[in-house]
């Protein structure tokens, strides 16, 4: 059974890790309807670690663009390369700051009403930025200046707060900033390297027993399934904004923040 819900859950985290509609939120929802509620794939560093796989797809499908040692890069190019880094670095700074003074502690915020209330208040973010959303000023991450990049940080702290999304606040935060919807969602993807990379490998060092064969075996199971599905993914949000807005992704939360409390009101009933 634990094979079956690591396959289930690598599914659900390569769908929501890159589409804006909260990872936590889902991934609790379907916890809840699996009723896992203790075992390995029930643990903080399954659902923490499982992310390693999601964020190879980015380094898969954007290993070109992100090698600065790439030998079919011009020089001009590779310089270009190193910039798009210190940029993603710089908007990385507020969350190694803030976000990880603050982790425990929203430990402690991850339940159904927390979750289900960003999900609506986000989705209902969504629908009026679009709404407003003027022309794009920035249609490539060259054109990005250092304080956008740190803007785009700061929305990025948004997500300790369960059930906002860390896609869904760097991608909102993007296009507020001046961003075309294309460049806010790739910028996030970059993002997503160095701070999902940092909080595995925080959940790795930190765990107070070592895994057993079976579950590095359950763990490996789900973010290889995470990886597959993410490649999917990514390719339909990148294919997706080129013609369309996030407004639908705004109905989309506020509907699965509905149904949350809907169900556990229900289940608490």
């Amino acid at each position: 059974m634990e094979f079956i819900k690591s396959i289930i859950l690598g599914v659900v985290e390569g769908i929501t890790e890159w589409l804006p509609i909260s990872s936590t939120g889902h991934m609790i929802l379907v916890n809840e309807l699996m009723r896992n509620t203790d075992g390995f794939t029930h643990s903080d560093l399954f659902l923490y670690v499982i992310q390693l796989g999601a964020i190879l797809a980015v380094v898969t499908l954007y290993f070109h663009k992100l090698n600065p040692f790439s030998p079919k890069k011009t020089h001009a190019e590779k310089i270009g390369t190193w910039k798009m880094w210190s940029k993603v670095i710089v908007a990385c700074i507020p969350a190694a700051v803030i976000g990880l003074a603050l982790d425990r502690f929203m430990e402690s915020w991850e339940n159904w009403e927390v979750v289900s209330a960003m999900l609506i208040v986000y989705g209902i973010a969504f629908i009026i930025v679009e709404r407003l959303n003027k022309k794009a000023t920035i249609n490539s991450i060259e054109d990005m200046s250092y304080k956008t990049a740190l803007i785009i940080g700061m929305f990025q702290v948004l997500s300790i707060v369960p059930g906002t999304s860390r896609s869904g606040s760097t991608i909102l935060g993007g296009i507020i900033a001046g961003c075309s919807r294309g460049v806010a969602a790739e910028f996030s993807f970059f993002l997503a390297i160095p701070v999902m990379f940092g909080v595995s490998l925080l959940k790795i060092v930190t765990m107070e027993e070592a895994m057993t064969g079976t579950e590095v075996a359950v763990l490996l199971t789900g973010m290889a399934v995470a990886y597959v599905v993410s490649l999917a993914s990514i390719k339909f949000l990148i294919s997706y904004v080129r013609k369309h807005n996030f407004t639908s992704f705004g109905w989309y939360r506020i509907a699965v923040g509905i149904a949350v409390i809907a169900y556990f009101m229900t289940v608490g009933a």
